[in-house]
């Protein structure tokens, strides 16, 4: 056996897994292994299309039912699998709506979900790779050769799709690790074909690879390559890791379908900003705003700003690329920021037994299929600190405001604060103070946002089906992005 082979799972070595090696254990938090779902998820998880748009359109009766119908049965090209984060918010006037801040590629979600059928133990992790992977590799494979499941982060979701692959293809898949700024040395593309070292020290050809490769995936995974890769890079770069082209896919969208009565929720955003300008893009919006890098993610490169103090702290940072995206800052109602259609703040959870509120957001995820974009799994997370009413200058807004879970060790790796995590169970759930409709409006504000990027991907693939360089420029002209596109001249 190789030296970086191994049977134990580790992030340094190659692990081979073979059909019946799934343990639940391994793939899901304790917390959400040991959950019951809560009924009303359980009941959106089993509406049918139909049923949900004759709701939504009741409660929305500017929406042409047709149009929304369609949009749910939209089969994407590129943006196959995603994970929009969205904040349950409402204006002075209680008008409460799901706000999208981001829609994630290849996103996490799986251990966090409780089973919705206590004899399906691989829950939507199977649902996954049956009902989307799977059918695109039997549609889209071109070359022979092995299964692998590429990885730089979540090892434990890594493993359970790795596990589940092997079972649903009946054919023994490699776990293989593939960190940013790392030599890689047991993964690499030749002539577009991604070959993987195999338990024999041999290089063996991968004809489809699952990517669960997060961070910057472009500068080690080609765009255009023989062996299918799922997500594709180019899903990342139209929106689903860049929130420069997907603040534009959204606009796009919006134009095309306000006349249907259909739009993404987002808050007001300013993209293509250079550095010395967002002092006065937050000076307009109050003083409150919201600074994002918009090629990072896991909660890294999103600043929030409330005070002076932050806006100078965060004008003192060095950054690697040329532009920034500005939105409006959400937070309590005596400083959120102020836009043109007014003031939105955080619903929050309900106040627990010290009557504090915290800051939470929802996280839905969802699969292309050929019966449209589903649903997969959804859950919860909240802030550190609880929401106040009044700002003092030595507060951390980020605290306050800030919801992911993922945080990067001294080492490199990446671990999760899962004390925060809010289960879709019979205890947790009722903490969110959201409801059925709320869970509707999620879920087609995600498909509205997956569309959209799926359609920016599909406008920069070139007739020959690699990057469309010039479109791509005039989308997102920044320096130091392309300089860390593989292949990017």
């Amino acid at each position: 056996m190789s030296p970086m082979f191994s049977q134990a799972v580790s992030p340094k070595s190659v692990r081979l897994y073979s059909p019946g090696e799934f343990d639940p254990i391994n793939h899901f938090y304790p917390k959400a292994l040991n959950a019951t779902i809560h009924p009303m998820v359980s009941f959106f998880l089993n509406l049918d299309k139909d049923r949900i748009v004759s709701r939504y359109c009741h409660l929305h009766p500017l929406v042409k039912p047709q149009a929304l119908k369609a949009i749910l049965s939209y089969e994407c090209s590129h943006f196959l699998w995603a994970g929009a984060d969205l904040l349950n918010v409402t204006s002075a006037s209680g008008r409460r709506q799901m706000v999208i801040i981001e829609n994630n590629s290849c996103p996490s979600g799986q251990k966090s979900m409780p089973l919705t059928d206590d004899h399906q133990e691989q829950g939507s992790y199977k649902d996954l790779i049956e009902r989307t992977f799977y059918p695109y590799i039997l549609k889209n494979a071109t070359i022979q050769g092995g299964l692998a499941v590429l990885y730089d982060k979540n090892l434990m979701e890594a493993t359970g799709y790795a596990a589940v692959l092997a079972d649903t293809c009946m054919e023994k898949v490699y776990l293989v690790p593939f960190f940013d700024e790392d030599s890689n040395d047991f993964a690499r593309f030749q002539q577009g074909v991604l070959e993987i070292l195999d338990e024999n020290g041999q290089w063996k050809q991968i004809r489809a690879a699952f990517r669960y490769v997060t961070q910057r995936p472009w500068n080690r995974i080609p765009l255009q390559s023989k062996t299918l890769i799922f997500n594709p890079i180019i899903a990342c770069l139209a929106g689903g890791r860049n929130k420069m082209t997907a603040a534009k896919a959204y606009s796009d969208f919006n134009k095309e379908w306000e006349t249907f009565g259909l739009h993404i929720n987002t808050p007001q955003t300013i993209w293509d900003v250079k550095k010395e300008e967002i002092p006065q893009y937050i000076a307009e919006f109050g003083g409150q705003g919201v600074i994002k890098v918009p090629y990072s993610n896991s909660g890294q490169g999103v600043f929030t700003i409330v005070s002076e103090r932050e806006l100078e702290e965060f004008m003192k940072l060095e950054f690697p690329y040329d532009r920034f995206v500005v939105q409006s800052l959400i937070g309590n109602y005596n400083w959120s920021s102020e836009t043109l259609t007014g003031k939105l703040y955080h619903v929050g959870t309900i106040p627990n037994a010290k009557g504090r509120t915290f800051v939470a957001d929802l996280r839905m995820m969802v699969s292309s299929t050929e019966k449209g974009i589903l649903p997969l799994c959804t859950y919860a997370r909240r802030a550190k600190l609880p929401l106040e009413d009044n700002w003092t200058s030595d507060a951390s807004s980020w605290d306050m405001l800030g919801t992911n879970l993922s945080f990067k060790l001294p080492s490199g790796e990446w671990d999760s604060d899962t004390h925060r995590l809010i289960l879709m169970d019979r205890r947790d759930f009722n903490k969110l103070g959201i409801g059925l409709d709320d869970l509707i409006e999620a879920y087609i504000q995600t498909v509205l946002s997956t569309v959209a990027i799926d359609k920016m991907a599909e406008s920069l693939i070139s007739p020959l089906g690699d990057l469309n360089k010039l479109k791509f420029k005039q989308v997102n002209d920044d320096q130091g992005l392309m300089n860390e596109i593989l292949n990017f001249e």
